[in-house]
């Protein structure tokens, strides 16, 4: 996939998946950008215009074809196969990440969590055992895992993410409340519900 893409364009196509998904459950075969733009409460402009990027996908006056877009979808975002992922961070957070089912169907799985509390390490989570932080890096090594979740305290996020990086992480989710740049060629998407919270509370009466 060519990688002048712009990242928004790339950030959108999840939703498209997931609307598409949906319509498929309720039984339809074929979603023109219409529909997907009422589901998303996007133009079908944009719609039409991000999907045409990857080539010609929908059929003029029929719309697009569900099963093959999502097909298709599966394929641009490379999870037409099953990534595994680790989880630094046995709190809270990290143990919910770590018992989400939502994952797999969707192209991921976790498949260590890492902690240094002495009190949780060995404790089952799930199907998991939480393991030792000090063997993260030679699991993601001999593994050859590619995606990282950190559900960890702001001020050891820095140091965490360059022992990842070094070892061949190229893919991080970060939860820690700060922002980390990361060197060329390591995507991060940072999450910080807080921020979220203070976006909509703007709003509120």
């Amino acid at each position: 996939m060519t990688s002048d893409i712009p990242h928004i364009i790339i950030g959108r196509l999840p939703l498209y998946l997931r609307a598409l998904s949906r319509l498929k459950k309720e039984g339809y075969n074929y979603a023109s950008s219409r529909e997907l733009g009422k589901l998303l409460d996007i133009s079908p402009a944009q719609i039409r215009k991000d999907l045409s990027h990857f080539g010609e996908l929908g059929k003029r006056g029929k719309g697009y074809e569900i099963e093959f877009l999502i097909s298709k979808l599966n394929q641009i975002l490379n999870i037409d196969t099953l990534w595994d992922m680790i989880v630094i961070g046995a709190g809270d957070l990290g143990s919910g990440l770590a018992r989400y089912k939502g994952f797999s169907d969707r192209g991921f799985r976790v498949s260590a969590i890492f902690d240094i509390d002495p009190q949780k390490i060995g404790k089952s989570i799930g199907n998991l055992v939480v393991r030792d932080f000090n063997e993260m890096c030679d699991y993601v090594a001999e593994n050859k895992v590619q995606i990282a979740v950190l559900a960890i305290p702001a001020q050891n996020a820095q140091s965490v993410i360059d022992d990842l990086v070094e070892v061949g992480i190229t893919a991080i989710l970060n939860y820690a409340p700060i922002y980390i740049k990361t060197p060329a060629g390591v995507q991060i998407e940072h999450i910080d519900p807080s921020v979220h919270l203070q976006k909509l509370s703007y709003y509120l009466k």
